[in-house]
């Protein structure tokens, strides 16, 4: 049964990979059944570490991860330390793709999403007009439960 299960979602993946205008290629297979067992944003450096014994060169995994971001897959995010991070762009209500904030720990760096917090944002006269077209990112930064307690 759980042979059966892999199968259906190594097709549903390359399914979706196809799906979205690209080949279904080894790499980017194991790009997406690695985020998918992941509950924040990755690293392209995590992600090489995680998929190195497959075979795969750290080239190999970024190319990857910019042409499944540019598909509409995968999102990238940099929290303010300048790395990118990867994570599947999951389907919101209605059909849409959702963004959601991330909140950074201070003081042990691990980034986490916020996928259940709403943010409201109210431009003002004089404000930049991607935030009238809602085109920023949000992020949150402070100590995380760990490193407060």
């Amino acid at each position: 049964m759980k042979r059966a299960q892999l199968l259906a979602s190594l097709a549903e993946i390359r399914a979706q990979i196809r799906a979205a205008g690209l080949r279904s290629t080894a790499p980017r297979v194991a790009v997406l059944q690695r985020l998918q067992k992941t509950s924040t944003p990755v690293s392209h450096a995590d992600l090489f570490t995680e998929l190195a014994d497959q075979g795969f060169d750290r080239a190999t995994i970024y190319r990857n991860l910019i042409d499944l971001t540019e598909a509409g897959l995968l999102s990238r995010t940099d929290v303010g330390d300048h790395v990118w991070r990867f994570e599947l762009r999951r389907e919101g209500q209605r059909g849409h793709k959702r963004e959601h904030p991330h909140f950074m720990c201070t003081d042990c760096g691990e980034v986490s999403c916020l996928p259940g917090v709403s943010i409201r944002i109210s431009p003002v006269q004089g404000a930049p007009r991607s935030l009238s077209a809602k085109n920023v990112s949000v992020q949150l930064k402070g100590l995380c439960d760990r490193c407060a307690a």
